[in-house]
């Protein structure tokens, strides 16, 4: 269900959020509906249940999931936690623009790199 890269040198709690985080914002998870418990994704991923629950602690931190009690954790149906992680990015991007242009890259070389970059994501959006 969500991808995980051990041989990545960034944190799997980092990566699950991210792809929890865009599972959402493509509408891959509806909204409202649960998602799966600490225990069965951990084992479901063979990762640390240390490791999901800081994920979801993130993730809840942010608004962009909700907890109840006895029930699980839910996906949020307040939009603006996600237009808030799209606009986080946006301007992740724009300063990596900047600093590619001030190392000398042309416009086009920035939108080739880019578009390469997001054709090897498999993004089709």
């Amino acid at each position: 269900m969500f991808a995980l890269d051990f041989q990545s040198r960034q944190p799997i709690y980092e990566q699950l959020y991210k792809s929890i985080t865009q599972m959402a914002a493509l509408g891959a998870l509806e909204r409202g509906n649960p998602l799966p418990s600490v225990r069965s994704l951990a084992q479901e991923l063979g990762i640390n249940p240390n490791t999901v629950q800081k994920t979801y602690a993130m993730l809840e931190h942010d608004g962009i999931i909700y907890s109840v009690p006895g029930k699980g954790s839910f996906l949020s149906s307040d939009v603006s936690a996600l237009e808030k992680q799209k606009k986080l990015v946006s301007e992740q991007l724009r300063e990596a623009v900047r600093n590619a242009a001030e190392c000398g890259m042309t416009k086009e070389e920035i939108i080739t790199q880019a578009a390469e970059a997001f054709d090897k994501r498999g993004v089709s959006k």
